[in-house]
């Protein structure tokens, strides 16, 4: 990585494990496919940083399986760029919206848990 991919990389490592202690979820950080990944446990899925081939961004991504990217473009798809189904293309130099990014980190690795209690309940559990 450039220095302000492996900058901005560095800053969403420091947004994951910040977001991860608020929420009071314990996190494994490893390596998954030699990226940097943030295992949160059964209530969670995983969050990886990785680069994106094209340049000048980095992607916070999660597995495709998830509805996860489907609702953060609902929310914030004025607010934030989005690849498919799993990642968010964050700029490498820039301005970058940290309480969308938080509230994303927030709902992926607690996305079991809540899935679990919105189904409980009949209802989707909305973070933010």
């Amino acid at each position: 990585m450039k220095k302000p991919e492996r900058d901005r990389a560095l800053a969403l490592r420091a947004l994951v494990l910040r977001v991860a202690e608020a929420e009071g979820i314990a996190v494994e950080e490893t390596l998954k496919w030699g990226e940097p990944a943030y295992l949160p446990g059964p209530g969670g899925t995983t969050v990886r940083i990785g680069p994106d081939r094209a340049g000048d961004h980095v992607k916070l991504l999660v597995n495709c399986r998830t509805s996860l990217v489907e609702d953060w473009r609902a929310m914030f798809g004025d607010r934030l760029a989005f690849e498919g189904s799993r990642a968010v293309r964050i700029p490498a130099d820039g301005a970058v919206d940290e309480p969308a990014l938080e509230i994303c980190v927030a709902m992926a690795l607690s996305y079991h848990r809540d899935k679990r209690a919105g189904a409980a309940t009949g209802r989707k559990v909305a973070h933010g």
